[in-house]
């Protein structure tokens, strides 16, 4: 597979939002390896409740590797998954008083926030040429200009 254009800043935040998929697979692994050696409690699904941390885990990692490939369909997904990672930092910071979890967390979050917004990020998401405002982009079609361009067809 040939890697796009695309900055690194935005690998970056692939790799950064990497961590918390990663530890969210993690997680639904442990949840289904305790689950199966408890008792059965009556409305306690273990295979619901493991499988449904690792569907999200993994669509959270597929959105993680197509930032570190480049792919720009991946940054939408980036951005979600950066302001549940801070909401979770919150929550732990917060309510559950994790300070020790919930900053770190947190942080990650930030990171990959603000990775996904910087004006090389932002301009690649928008295909921008060198020197292109954001209006000229949109006239001659953006991303999906750079694209037709790219196949040999031009939109200009």
């Amino acid at each position: 597979m040939k890697l796009s254009p695309a900055p690194r800043e935005v690998r970056l935040a692939g790799a950064v939002t990497a961590v918390p998929s990663l530890a969210l697979l993690v997680f639904g692994v442990i949840v289904l390896v305790n689950g199966l050696g408890a008792p059965a409690q009556p409305g306690n699904n273990v295979f619901v409740e493991s499988g449904t941390f690792i569907v999200v885990a993994l669509a959270f990692l597929a959105a993680s590797g197509g930032l570190v490939l480049g792919q720009t369909w991946a940054r939408s997904p980036g951005v979600v998954i950066a302001l549940i990672v801070i909401g979770l930092g919150w929550y732990l910071l917060g309510p559950s008083g994790e300070p020790l979890w919930g900053v770190p967390i947190a942080l990650l979050g930030i990171v990959a926030l603000v990775l996904l917004f910087l004006r090389p990020s932002r301009a690649w998401a928008l295909g921008l040429r060198e020197g292109e405002t954001e209006t000229e982009a949109a006239e001659r079609g953006g991303l999906a200009g750079r694209r037709a361009e790219r196949e040999g067809h031009d939109e200009d």
